[in-house]
């Protein structure tokens, strides 16, 4: 079959493939190759990836490391499903069991094959386990494309695969720069956090199942809760006979820096299950769900994944982790991380479009406004600048609930030369897109 030419993909794109599927950019980059932190498009230009496939590609495009094992265990064994047992995904449990919270509270996982997938089976578990049926969820969250996954959603750009869900209430997050209760943090006594005891009393029996929430939420703009903000959330819950379940879709796996493995870790608590996918595999389709074991003894039986725990997938996390560990990628988070902080504190000093710099670690925000004493959100001007950023040749993303915020998430294997690049073409991204 001939290689297809940029005008052929581009067509083909519109007729095969769901309209649902939407693209940043007015005119859709396609991408054809890709190696570590760099990203070509069929037009043969090279672009400075710091957005990693939505925080997918952990460890650098094409991981040498990775690849190799998966090459190997492709030729070993590609499949058989979850009804025999193979090492690669006892190995993958394993590892993962030994660096959860809690000295490894969480030691028995669900592998699945996405993010949405992980979640579904943390809400059945909290609900098998607690024989309550309700869930406390959070405003401008995300947490999957399912109808379950997506009236856990906060977000009603992302609701539309899915209506209104029995037995989910919505507590207010800690969205400090947009208090929804025009408070100041510290004075304010983390309102928000206090407010679920009230959302339970009156808007479920009193006993709920449990509460999912992202430690950053990152549809929502890489919101970052204050140091308090779990920890009372999480003995409300609890006091209601609730569990806790942590989304670390994508801030686990060393992303929020600290040393941490996952972000929940910045707060001190040990949740009851935790989800997680993405920058698991730095790209091969995963799911994982892990829980207490108490938790795990109350999920139905019998349940079988086709394809979760995946031979060859199974490989690529297990190579992932330890990539990240032989290389002190958690230390090198946290260093570049404060690198990149200080370098977008500089160019908000600088553009008065940048309202805040919010995030931990490699995990960072620009939330874009057009004046920052009103706050009011940029949502025009931030897609102008992303349009910039893509004739920078650098990649970034985009979220929030008013489309205002620019994500910046480089592999954890990024080094200083590549973020003062970034930041370089970043800067000049801005200069292109004045204020008003």
């Amino acid at each position: 079959m001939a290689k297809m030419t940029k005008q052929e993909i581009l067509l083909a794109d519109r007729e095969f493939l769901f309209p649902a599927l939407f693209h940043y950019f007015r005119e859709p980059l396609v991408v054809t190759r890709a190696k570590d932190q760099w990203v070509w498009d069929a037009d043969g230009n090279q672009y400075l990836d710091f957005f990693g496939g939505i925080l997918t590609v952990s460890v650098g495009h094409c991981n040498e490391f990775v690849n190799k094992r998966v090459h190997a265990q492709l030729d070993t064994l590609q499949h058989v499903s979850t009804v025999y047992v193979t090492e690669p995904a006892v190995a993958l449990a394993k590892r993962i069991a030994s660096i959860t919270p809690g000295g490894g509270a969480l030691s028995q996982s669900m592998f699945t094959n996405s993010g949405t997938e992980a979640n579904e089976t943390a809400i059945m578990a909290a609900r098998c386990y607690t024989g309550s049926s309700d869930i406390i969820a959070l405003r401008h969250s995300y947490h999957g494309r399912s109808n379950l996954a997506a009236g856990l959603t906060g977000n009603h750009t992302w609701r539309t695969s899915g209506g209104p869900q029995p037995g989910v209430v919505f507590a207010h997050n800690a969205y400090c720069y947009r208090c929804p209760f025009g408070l100041t943090y510290p004075s304010c006594d983390v309102r928000c956090a206090q407010d679920v005891k009230e959302l339970i009393q009156t808007t479920t029996p009193g006993r709920v199942a449990g509460f999912i929430g992202e430690p950053i939420q990152g549809v929502g703009g890489f919101i970052t809760p204050p140091k308090e903000y779990f920890g009372i959330v999480a003995a409300i819950v609890r006091e209601h006979g609730g569990v806790i379940i942590s989304d670390e879709v994508q801030t686990a796996w060393g992303r929020t820096g600290g040393g941490k493995w996952f972000g929940i870790e910045q707060y001190g608590v040990v949740p009851d299950i935790m989800t997680s996918a993405k920058g698991l595999a730095n790209g091969s389709p995963i799911g994982l769900t892990v829980a207490k074991p108490e938790v795990a003894a109350k999920f139905p039986t019998p349940t079988i994944s086709t394809f979760g725990g995946n031979p060859v997938t199974s490989t690529a996390a297990l190579a992932v982790l330890n990539f990240i560990e032989e290389n002190k990628l958690r230390e090198n988070t946290d260093a570049m991380g404060k690198h990149l902080r200080a370098g977008l504190e500089a160019l908000a000093e600088k553009h008065p479009l940048i309202g805040e710099v919010r995030g931990m670690g490699l995990m960072q925000a620009l939330e874009l406004v057009r004046d920052r004493r009103t706050k009011e959100p940029a949502p025009r001007e931030c897609a102008a600048v992303l349009e910039a950023t893509r004739a920078q040749r650098i990649l970034v993303g985009k979220g929030g609930l008013y489309g205002n915020t620019l994500r910046i998430t480089p592999p954890l294997n990024i080094e200083k030369p590549d973020v003062d690049e970034f930041l370089a073409r970043l800067d000049r991204a801005f200069v292109a897109v004045p204020l008003d």
